[in-house]
């Protein structure tokens, strides 16, 4: 699986809220907030459940992880999705950044994958409790 997830309690705009405070928390900064809902209906006219992805970077990872690998930045900011479900209730799912960062099958990025993963579990965890 490429990522976990969790039943948040309240409305989307709470658990936007609540992530982004508890993410900075754990050190990470949102880069990017998409409101999927408002993209499809401008571009495409289609109209769907509310659904958003928060670009979530840690620094300090970011930056470890870059001088080791370069290119790595493809595979980066680990996003989270704050979504909207069928019976109204809001899920928060978290990209794995251990399976993620395996993609690039390099050994130097296990470390930092193991640590932000550890982050943003709790994170999750945070947000069910």
């Amino acid at each position: 699986m490429y990522g976990f997830n969790t039943t948040f309690s309240g409305t989307l705009d709470e658990a936007v809220d609540r992530v982004t405070e508890e993410l900075a928390k754990e050190g990470f900064g949102i880069l990017t907030e998409i409101d999927v809902k408002a993209t499809l209906k401008k571009k495409l006219d289609v109209d769907r459940r509310p659904y958003i992805i928060l670009g979530a970077c840690n620094p300090n990872l970011a930056k470890v992880a870059i001088e080791k690998v370069p290119d790595i930045g493809l595979l980066m900011p680990c996003n989270v999705v704050v979504r909207e479900e069928e019976d109204e209730s809001v899920t928060v799912a978290f990209m794995d950044p251990v399976v993620v960062l395996g993609i690039a099958e390099a050994e130097e990025l296990a470390e930092i994958g193991i640590e932000a993963r550890e982050r943003l579990l709790r994170v999750c965890e945070a947000l069910s409790g």
